[in-house]
């Protein structure tokens, strides 16, 4: 049962469909990932894991380009500045958490190099450094239309801070181009895409391998990107060439091609929402009825359904907590080292019957420690 944090779980039927075809793939003989990437038989899958991303992100081909980069999210950090930017511009950081912190530090260094003014508009972050909600919009400090874009963490992993749950804990409404890092919730539950501009997000925790990056952006902010920039950096380059400007991660995109499949078969991101909520469920129940032995800091509205926290009364306890569990064949749950405590990462192919698992684990242990 795997609750690691990414790389994460990925769906045994996007496994065993690797396994069928890793030696001849489709009858041509050779694994896809020796196929060229200029050739017929990669550009197939190619072109469906851009069309299946497009379809369930809701980001239709004809408005927006999806594409596939390397680099993860820390490289997106540097290359949305370097895009979007310029010389004399704003843009706004909205901080929610530690990757929110990062986006905004690495925009700092972009600044450094010929860059414009990366400022935050809001930081929910405690005098204890923790993070446990997101802001009100009253509490926004925005520049306004003049901005180059306003960034936002739609989950963040390590502090479990999720924006828009539910109607109270909205995202931003802001004049300015919306950009989202939505690398640890994408496409786990459904959000309105047409709101953002830009979306991006690793894969490597719910819809395929760490080695790839989607960026989805609307054609007019791939016109707006910087010229005066490296080619390879240049969203533009990557859009004008279907992601095939350079070699890409094929062998990652081919599996992200067989995530989404699983996906759109389990019924879309609808299903897989109510799934993933029942998950959460489960852990959050386990918590709330431990008399207080289990703690979750986080705020109820801004609790994310994909990285659960929580603490005990001693780390004595919670290293205690993580062995037994791994005795249990629950691996994963210790929390970033950079807060402790423990974390459920429960991304879509954790399976409910492990976080009902865990759930019953965790009633065990209160009962035995607490």
């Amino acid at each position: 049962m795997n609750f690691n944090a990414g790389p994460a779980a990925l769906p045994l039927a996007a496994l065993e469909r690797a396994r069928e075809e890793l030696l001849d793939f489709e009858g041509s003989g050779m694994s896809i990932m020796e196929h060229s990437h200029r050739g017929k038989v990669y550009e197939k899958v190619h072109d469906e894991a851009t069309s299946l991303v497009a379809e369930l992100l809701g980001t239709p081909l004809d408005a927006w380009d999806v594409l596939f980069v390397q680099g993860g999210a820390s490289t997106a950090f540097a290359q949305i500045p370097m895009n979007f930017l310029g010389p004399g511009a704003t843009a706004d950081f909205v901080v929610t958490g530690a990757w929110g912190e990062k986006a905004f530090a690495e925009a700092r260094t972009v600044k450094a190099i010929g860059g414009g003014e990366p400022r935050v508009a809001a930081s929910t972050k405690r005098d204890d450094k923790s993070y446990v909600r997101v802001p009100r919009q009253d509490e926004l400090a925005l520049t306004g239309e003049g901005a180059a874009y306003v960034h936002v963490t739609s989950n963040e992993t390590i502090h479990g801070v999720e924006y828009a749950l539910g109607p109270e804990t909205p995202f931003p409404k802001v004049e300015a181009p919306l950009i989202v890092d939505m690398s640890s919730d994408i496409l786990g539950r459904r959000v309105d895409a047409a709101q953002f501009d830009v979306i991006y997000a690793g894969a490597q925790k719910n819809i395929g391998p760490s080695g790839v990056t989607i960026v989805a952006l609307k054609k007019e902010m791939t016109a707006r990107g910087r010229r005066d920039i490296p080619t390879v950096f240049q969203y533009r380059t990557v859009a004008e060439n279907r992601s095939l400007y350079n070699t890409p991660p094929t062998f990652g995109i081919y599996l992200v091609r067989n995530t989404l499949g699983w996906m759109k078969a389990e019924g879309g991101v609808d299903a897989i929402e109510a799934r993933n909520r029942k998950k959460a469920k489960a852990i959050y129940d386990a918590i709330d009825g431990s008399g207080g032995f289990y703690r979750c800091p986080v705020e109820p509205a801004c609790r994310s359904i994909m990285n659960v926290v929580w603490r005990l009364p001693t780390p004595e306890l919670e290293e205690a907590f993580v062995k037994e569990a791994a005795a249990e064949a629950m691996i994963g749950l210790k929390g970033h080292r950079a807060v402790g405590g423990i974390r459920a990462s429960i991304y879509n192919a954790a399976e409910l019957s492990w976080c009902e698992a865990l759930a019953s684990f965790m009633n065990d242990f209160a009962k035995r420690r607490g």
